[in-house]
């Protein structure tokens, strides 16, 4: 379908929604946009400083630091792209619920990143239990909810 026909469409269905709709697609555009920036200048940093590191000689992947350094940016390209899918599937939808499912993955993804990027020498052990018990609970929660779309599915497949 060429452009010009998708945009007209586009713009045919955001004439025919509230203003609270339109308000909402606007915020998802505004948000997608600034998320898609960010996961471009964070993967050219990461782009940037992996070539840099290996042109000087200095890339080292099984020191742990830069290990840490590398897959900690890797994550944080990965958390901005989940967030920018997220949207725009909400945004295509037109529908007013964030999917939690999508929530408690890229929380689960923070979490994880934070635990690769953690020195574990200094860091109490407190700490660690927080986390894995933050792990635990979003587990917990992702497979909840997983299980209730997956009965909600089956629900609506017997009636239809």
């Amino acid at each position: 379908m060429p452009i010009k026909h998708e945009v007209r469409d586009m713009r045919s269905a955001f004439e025919a929604l509230t203003f609270y709709e339109k308000f909402e697609q606007l915020c998802i555009i505004v948000l997608t946009a600034l998320i898609a920036i960010t996961a471009i200048f964070a993967l050219w940093h990461l782009a940037l400083n992996v070539t840099r590191a290996v042109l000087h000689n200095s890339f080292d992947p099984t020191n742990y630091e830069v290990f840490q350094t590398v897959f900690g940016a890797v994550f944080t390209v990965i958390i901005a792209l989940e967030f920018k899918a997220s949207l725009t599937v909400l945004g295509e939808r037109q529908i007013g619920v964030v999917h939690v499912r999508a929530v408690i993955l890229i929380a689960l993804l923070a979490v994880v990143r934070k635990l690769i990027i953690l020195d574990i020498e200094h860091t109490e052990a407190m700490h660690l239990f927080g986390l894995a018990a933050a792990i635990l609970a979003l587990g917990g929660v992702y497979w909840l909810v997983r299980d209730q779309e997956t009965r909600m599915h089956g629900r609506d497949k017997a009636h239809e």
